[in-house]
């Protein structure tokens, strides 16, 4: 019996699987009614489908289906909701498209939209059909559609190749891999041409020309396989699937990765296809990767390259960029950093200047551990490929002047002092020149200069002069080896230059995220980081930048963020508002929207999109390819940032909620005993005051009325202190000075506190010499009447309480002290907050009354300070700088 070991499934596979189904639960399906060509039945079937599905009374909607006035196919679209089209004018025509924005806003179960490779009019939110199908799924809109097997992108040219006519619309293979039903509708060959032939698919005139053309015979059996490979293939992966979701053994395979080498070549497009089939063929992932080289690229060079990168990124590849002079030694090193099993490279793979140097030897020499997949070249010849392959000249007109004019210049110099100086020093003077030239000139000027100059020293210098007739064989042999040293020298310094321009430039990029990393690093606040984002990007990529925050009720604010440098106005905040619900770059330069003005990106939270950075360039070219990667990792780097802050604030306000609680419970659990007590005196006296034994008895009643006075007393103590508490909190409460007489506040105070302190001894000194001092006289009462209160109540009978008084260099000191117990000494620092009760004293009180007292004290600009008497007992001391006060008021007076 096998271990059970062996059939446990790899974490790592399940987890991607478990992810994959958990996103496909949060969004619409996609069901694909799939055929070979045109003509097979798809919309039909759809149709039938659509009708079966509506009685079953699903909302269901016709968004877009072309019927193309066949009778079967517009008989089943009677009794179906359609929805009105999108009409559009492009060049005097008018045009009739989905409306998408109808769609969404009717929001029914299941729409359905015909044709899904279609190309929209311009002018539309996605210039392709399948993209707005996309924004349906999004949006939670199940979508039945229409597609034929040349459209997928990665059969294009394989279906070019068998039926000699290119396809221009195509669909990404990630579009047919992530629908949730694909039903595949075949018909024979025979079946198809007699539908032309009765006229079911075309008009008469037009069924002719395409069975002669496209629809013939044989191309229509290999579109035929093709389709049904390519539906096996599925079933295929659906199954490979649920065995590893079930841990089904004896199924899975080992998982490979395979790596494409991505060029400017015109063959590297049905490169990336080929490995986009390979890879879904044999169920591996696999990456595209760009090698960087020295040499400056010319911009339809990189429009080419840029091309090549987003289909790879269209077909699911993962594009990754390195530099290296060696083009097979970076493929090969990235293929092992990738663990890359298999090389796909084509024949037209060389070095730029030497045949011989073949990338795909130096390939086969190298990936001792790595297969190699050589594929046909179909733009390339064989007579063509033996050529050599100079580098690419893109210095300016007047680089080539200039270096002209200062090989002229030296040598109408050396020419009068030949005879002096040797035409043998003249070749140096020469050879010097042309080893300073690269340092400030490209290639190509360069080489012009090494070949003038060397045919110049000849004319001029090299007898028999003024002829290019070389008289010796020493002669000779220096000429050549002084073009050869000058054209190798030349070669060779425009290399360093180009590795180093190379290298400040990835130095930038790396410098330029490293500063931002460390600025948003300690950045405080959201306010900062956006301020420290929007400076970055404007500086590094010369743009302006508008922040659109996301708002509490999760839409997007129309109003930019202060840190912005431009406005939007209505048609750009529409590009804005696409791009933060469906959190996907849109606006210029892009496949969403493009005729906007900046380009807009999502910024996304763990949770939901934050905000929307707008970027407006004044250069209408796109940004390159590293660039772009640039933007890409300064965005995920403002996007952690914010969501950092996000996360931030929310624990402060999980903090203050959890506080707020806390003190909720201890407030309520002191309340209700505060209540419970006095209350209870009060019902219980008035109840006995109700009997008639008790009223006729004048000391009982007398008794009875003055506990319940006393409960009342608290209780008016406690509503009081909780109404103090909150006009504390409210900072509702304004100080009103005035010119006091302690001796008057302390007589207030201990009238107001003689029922508490008269089984206690209260001592008053106040200094002799005490003036008058500035105070809001009924805060400081209540504030002593709390303090005097708090003794009373936690020190035993008979205990002395000192209240005592004076001022040192205009500061008023009040002191409140008692000989009882004191304060435990973990204590101390914590008296003064709210609800806090000291542990192990008696009940009683709602650990108010010192927070309220230092809040008065402080509005005074005091302070007040708790501590432990050396003799024994605690002590309360304030302090009130007085004659601020009075500097204050006289200025708010005045």
């Amino acid at each position: 019996m096998e271990p059970v070991e062996e059939h446990r499934p790899d974490p790592d596979v399940l987890l991607d699987a478990l992810k994959k189904e958990e996103e496909q639960s949060k969004r619409g399906k996609l069901k694909i009614f799939f055929g070979m060509c045109a003509g097979v039945g798809k919309t039909y079937e759809m149709l039938k489908a659509a009708r079966q599905v509506l009685e079953q009374r699903v909302d269901i909607v016709v968004a877009y289906v072309e019927t193309h006035r066949r009778k079967e196919t517009m008989a089943l679209v009677e009794g179906l909701e359609i929805l009105p089209r999108k009409t559009m004018t492009y060049r005097s025509t008018t045009l009739e498209e989905m409306d998408l924005d109808a769609v969404l806003a009717r929001k029914p179960r299941i729409a359905l939209v015909d044709e899904l490779a279609h190309t929209n009019a311009p002018g539309s939110r996605h210039p392709k059909r399948y993209q707005d199908v996309i924004e349906l799924l999004d949006n939670g809109i199940d979508v039945y559609t229409t597609l034929n097997v040349q459209h997928l992108e990665s059969r294009a040219d394989t279906v070019a190749q068998i039926t000699g006519i290119p396809v221009h619309e195509t669909v990404p293979d990630s579009i047919f891999e992530m629908a949730d039903e694909v039903e595949l509708i075949d018909i024979s060959e025979e079946v198809l041409l007699q539908r032309f032939a009765e006229g079911k698919v075309y008009a008469p005139d037009r069924a002719q020309s395409a069975v002669k053309n496209f629809f013939r015979k044989g191309n229509i059996s290999a579109l035929r396989e093709m389709a049904l490979r390519l539906t096996a293939e599925r079933v295929d992966q659906q199954l490979q699937a649920y065995s590893t979701l079930k841990a089904i053994p004896g199924i899975s395979k080992t998982r490979q990765r395979l790596l494409v080498g991505i060029t400017a070549d015109p063959d590297c497009e049905r490169l990336i296809r080929l490995t986009r089939q390979l890879a879904y063929a044999s169920k591996s992932s696999w990456v595209a990767v760009h090698v960087e080289t020295p040499g400056a690229s010319n911009a339809g060079i990189q429009d080419v390259l840029m091309k090549h990168i987003n289909l790879a990124k269209e077909l699911g590849a993962e594009v990754i960029t390195t530099a290296d002079r060696d083009v097979a030694a970076a493929l090969v090193r990235v293929a092992h950093e990738q663990n890359a099993r298999q090389i796909i490279v084509g024949r037209s793979f060389r070095s730029n200047i030497f045949p011989s140097h073949n990338i795909i030897d130096r390939l086969l020499e190298r990936s001792t551990d790595i297969d190699v997949y050589v594929s046909s070249s179909h733009h390339e010849t064989p007579r063509r490929r033996r050529h050599i392959s100079l580098p690419h000249f893109t210095s300016e007109p007047r680089q080539y002047i200039a270096a002209f004019g200062a090989i002229v210049l030296v040598l109408g110099i050396c020419y009068p002092f030949v005879e002096f100086l040797g035409y043998q020093t003249v070749a140096l003077l020469l050879l010097m020149l042309i080893s300073i030239l690269p340092l400030f000139m490209g290639i190509g000027p360069v080489l012009l200069a090494a070949t003038v100059s060397a045919l110049a020293w000849d004319f001029l210098f090299i007898p028999p002069q003024f002829t290019f007739a070389i008289g010796k064989a020493a002669d000779v042999l220096m000429f050549v080896a002084y073009f050869v040293f000058a054209s190798v020298t030349s070669i060779l310094t425009s290399r360093i230059r180009s590795q180093e321009r190379a290298v400040r430039q990835r130095e930038e990029r790396t410098t330029a995220l490293y500063k931002l990393t460390k600025e948003l690093s300690s950045a405080r606040g959201q306010d900062d980081v956006l301020r420290v984002a929007v400076a970055s990007l404007r500086s590094i990529f010369r743009a302006e930048i508008v922040v659109l925050l996301g708002e509490p009720d999760g839409d997007i604010s129309p109003t930019p963020h202060p840190s912005s440098t431009f406005i939007v106005d209505e048609k750009e905040l529409g590009v804005a508002v696409w791009s933060y619900w469906n959190e996907k770059k849109a606006g210029r330069h892009t496949d969403t929207l493009p005729n906007a003005q900046a380009t807009y990106y999502p910024i996304k939270g763990s949770r939901y999109t934050l905000a929307v950075f707008g970027i407006r360039r004044s250069d209408t070219a796109p940004l390159g390819f590293e660039q772009e990667n640039l933007l890409d990792n300064c965005i995920a780097l403002i996007s952690t940032a914010m969501d950092r802050e996000f996360l931030n604030e929310l624990t402060r306000r999980t903090s203050v909620v959890e506080e707020s609680e806390r003190l909720y419970q201890t407030l309520l659990s002191s309340i209700s005993h505060e209540l419970r007590t006095p209350i209870a005196t009060i019902m219980g006296n008035a109840e006995n005051l109700q009997s008639e034994k008790v009223r006729v008895n004048v000391s009982i009643v007398d008794s009875l009325l003055a506990e319940i006075k006393t409960a009342a007393e608290r209780l008016n103590r406690l509503v009081e202190n909780l109404l103090d508490m909150t006009r504390v909190e409210s900072g509702m409460f304004k100080v009103k000075l005035d010119w006091t007489d302690i001796h008057d506040l302390f007589a207030s105070v201990l009238r107001n506190v003689a029922r508490e302190t008269k089984e206690h001894h209260v001592h008053i000194n106040v200094m002799d010499t005490m003036p008058l001092v500035r105070l809001d006289f009924g805060l400081m009462e209540q504030v002593l009447v709390n303090l005097l209160y708090n003794a009373a109540a936690y020190t035993p009978k008979g205990s002395t309480i000192s209240l005592e008084a004076e001022e040192q260099n205009g500061v008023c000191i009040i002191t409140v002290s008692d000989n009882g117990p004191g304060f435990p000494s973990e204590a101390l620092e914590r008296v003064f907050e709210k609800f806090y009760r000291v542990p192990g004293t008696p009940s009683g009180g709602t650990g108010l009354g010192l927070s309220i007292a230092k809040s008065y004290v402080e509005a005074h600009k005091g302070t007040i300070t708790a501590s432990n008497r050396l003799s024994g007992g605690a002590q309360f001391t304030i302090r009130i700088p007085s004659e601020i006060k009075q500097m204050k008021l006289f200025e708010s007076e005045a």
